[in-house]
């Protein structure tokens, strides 16, 4: 951009999220960011969307009593109209593979703003899961963001420009944990692989991704150029992807169709 852009910045995991702050700063060097983000933790939310929503004035923008997708509504259409793109993150965990592309909230406010057509980036970071810790009890510090971050700074300062956006809808990033070295960047595609299962306990179905293990363990299910393998290997991934879904011609359905009734 030749100048200055504003940026519409928003996330799921809350407005006071070390992930959030991290980005806000960052994008801060590029463009003019104003947060429009829920007021706590929106994680899985997918595109759910409220009917009204109470907004506070907060210190980096506006918070909201509601989801990644109201944020990106109401940021849009009330609060930041002349927004030239939307920035979802960081979050604090990875969204990789097609299966989540519809379960993040991160992942959904970008989707929501492509309605717009307002360019958008979703920005998640990687974190691995050591034997015997469990999700809650990783310490992720703001340093942590370092990578995703400037992985996010890169492609707001350049990818409009570059006509990017001509092509796709929005970027789906994650960002693997900073190293000794930066990491490179490659493009690549939703990963296939879904390994989701559930088992009863009693009164209770318990609901199991496996493929976080496989992950932890760098045995990952997946070919080169899908966004897990380049993640899990140490290179930050970039899907560029549109929104909702895409549509082909079917024969089959066409004969279908003819024959109703």
């Amino acid at each position: 951009m030749d100048e200055s852009p504003d940026i519409l910045l928003t996330n799921d995991d809350g407005i006071e999220s070390t992930g959030f702050r991290a980005l806000y700063d960052a994008l801060s060097s590029v463009g003019n960011v104003t947060a429009v983000a829920p007021a706590d933790d929106q994680s899985a939310v997918g595109r759910a969307m409220s009917h009204d929503v109470d907004v506070t004035d907060h210190e980096l923008g506006y918070s909201i009593e509601g989801t990644p997708s109201d944020c990106v509504v109401a940021g849009l259409e009330a609060l930041v109209p002349d927004a030239d793109l939307v920035v979802s993150g960081i979050n604090r965990g990875a969204n990789l593979g097609e299966y989540v592309l519809g379960r993040s909230g991160t992942i959904s406010a970008a989707v929501e703003a492509a309605f717009f057509d307002v360019p958008a980036i979703a920005v998640s970071l990687y974190v691995p899961v050591p034997e015997d810790t469990t999700w809650r009890d990783l310490d992720v510090t703001n340093g942590d963001y370092r990578e995703a971050a400037n992985a996010a700074t890169y492609l707001t300062e350049h990818a409009v420009d570059a006509g990017v956006f001509d092509h796709a809808d929005y970027l789906n990033v994650n960002a693997p944990m900073p190293g000794d070295d930066p990491a490179p960047m490659e493009i690549t595609r939703p990963s296939h692989a879904y390994m989701m299962d559930a088992e009863r306990d009693g009164e209770t179905v318990v609901l199991h991704d496996r493929i976080w293990e496989l992950m932890a363990e760098g045995d990952v299910p997946d070919p080169e150029g899908t966004d897990r393998r380049a993640v899990v290997e140490g290179r930050v991934s970039v899907s560029p992807l549109t929104a909702p879904h895409t549509t082909e011609h079917h024969e089959a359905l066409d004969a279908l169709a003819e024959t109703y009734r």
